[in-house]
């Protein structure tokens, strides 16, 4: 299928990027459809075209399925005292994510949580709180704050960690005895993950890539038999170090690898030179520049959940501009500011897993030497911030907490083996993928988990 996201920097012909504007995403698939057939057009114009008729499908689907009046339905029942007129405002600040569908507004699958979760003056406002939501965001923060605590009085930390991930078709999509192909992710080995044990696996995983693989999956095989669920139970080991940035012991020699751009998110845009240039100013020291953009980043984008990252032509131009975005999308514009300055940075995710919650998460790593690979969380940097927690805003410029999985680190790359149709997330790997022979299945035609089932403290082992 179609991997090479890079020709998705190639612009979109102006009828049809009307139509996609307009949300008649049947007229801009049928436009298509004619460029493709009856066009003698460029081979860059034809693969941007083949990718945006997988766009459209997304964003034709489940993204935005609330019209304007069932928005506000939504916000009357779930909130005290709640006027339209909010409901307008919030979509005039950009903070309830919409677009149009047939001209018609729509707004997206999760505007209402989104809202929930950054802004305070509407959470108090739900009508039917959850006592136990706020129990189990407390003890989450209370355990961040403990690591950080642990981390500074012993300058490291090693604990042992075992999850339980499976991915299961609904039933409406379920079709028995066809051959199916299967991925789950699974850690990758390297300066933080060693030890890597699989305990158990259903059915019989037929392949596991390589503990070095950019985006570490297990890969299932078979014929697919009635409420069938593919699940593989792991564990490692998982060691970070503290680390305290100064600027003044920056070495006058740093590296150069890790710089380069990725097409089509890691991109040099104009705009975000502009960017650069504004925070970096006349700055050299690439720790202040990399505090600089981590700072930009932290209290100037809104955390806000997102649609799949494969409908989004330029995910960290999209953060600069809309100010708002949600982990992954926050560390890839910190990952392309660094890279702009001369500062190697890279992509590493996979889950965020605790005792109260486990889910998909995102954050970044940069080089400086004499420090070596340091990490940047963006996310629970802008949160930490807009709760007023200074210490924790810090720690997370630098360090990283001992609750991660990481599966992945690089964007945009092939399994082990190769998908034959086109992923649920072309860009990260976090859930998993399920395909039969003829077609694959998006995430909401899908159910996924992730299960931790132990984590303990360890002496440190031999990495």
């Amino acid at each position: 299928m179609y991997q090479d996201l890079s020709f998705m920097k190639v612009p979109l012909p102006e009828d049809i990027l009307k139509l996609k504007i307009y949300g008649d995403y049947a007229g801009a698939q049928k436009m298509i459809r004619y460029f493709l057939k009856e066009k003698d057009i460029p081979q860059a114009l034809r693969k941007r075209l083949e990718i945006e008729q997988e766009v459209i499908g997304v964003m034709g689907g489940n993204e935005y399925p609330f019209t304007y009046d069932e928005a506000l339905e939504i916000m009357k029942s779930h909130l005290r005292d709640f006027k339209k007129e909010e409901l307008d405002h919030l979509k005039e600040i950009s903070a309830a994510d919409w677009i149009y569908i047939d001209g018609e507004v729509h707004f997206q699958r999760r505007f209402y949580e989104n809202l929930i979760k950054t802004r305070p003056d509407f959470a108090k406002r739900v009508i039917a709180e959850n006592p136990e939501d706020n129990k189990e965001n407390n003890l989450n923060q209370r355990l961040l704050n403990e690591n950080i605590h642990y981390m500074k009085e012993h300058g490291e930390r090693t604990v042992h960690t075992r999850i339980r991930s499976t991915i299961k078709a609904k039933k409406e999509f379920e079709e028995v005895g066809r051959r199916v192909r299967v991925h789950l992710p699974i850690p990758k080995v390297y300066e933080q993950v060693s030890n890597v044990e699989i305990h158990a696996s259903n059915p019989e995983i037929t392949y596991i890539a390589p503990f070095d693989a950019p985006q570490r999956t297990v890969y299932f095989e078979t014929e697919l038999k009635e409420n069938q669920e593919f699940m593989v139970d792991y564990s490692f080991d998982y060691h970070v170090n503290y680390v305290e940035l100064d600027s003044v012991n920056v070495s006058e020699e740093q590296p150069d690898f890790c710089l380069e751009e990725q097409a089509p998110h890691i991109v040099f845009t104009p705009y975000l030179r502009e960017l650069r240039d504004e925070l970096a100013g006349d700055e050299t020291n690439p720790i202040i520049l990399a505090r600089r953009f981590y700072d930009f980043v932290t209290t100037k984008v809104m955390y806000s959940f997102m649609r799949e990252y494969f409908t989004i032509e330029c995910i960290p131009e999209y953060c600069a501009i809309n100010l708002k975005g949600d982990c992954g999308v926050q560390a890839l514009l910190f990952i392309t500011l660094c890279r702009m300055s001369g500062i190697p940075a890279r992509w590493q995710s996979g889950l965020y897993v605790t005792e109260y919650y486990t889910g998909c998460h995102d954050w970044a790593q940069f080089y400086v030497a004499p420090y070596g690979w340091v990490f940047a969380d963006p996310s629970f940097g802008g949160s930490a911030w807009r709760e007023g927690d200074k210490e924790r805003w810090n720690y997370y410029f630098g360090n990283l907490d001992i609750f991660r999985m990481p599966a992945n680190s690089e964007i945009q790359k092939e399994f082990m083996p190769e998908k034959k149709w086109l992923r649920i997330d072309p860009i990260d790997n976090q859930r998993g993928e399920f395909e039969y022979e003829d077609h694959g299945l998006r995430l909401s035609q899908l159910d996924v988990s992730q299960e931790l089932i132990s984590m303990e403290d360890i002496e440190k082992r031999s990495i």
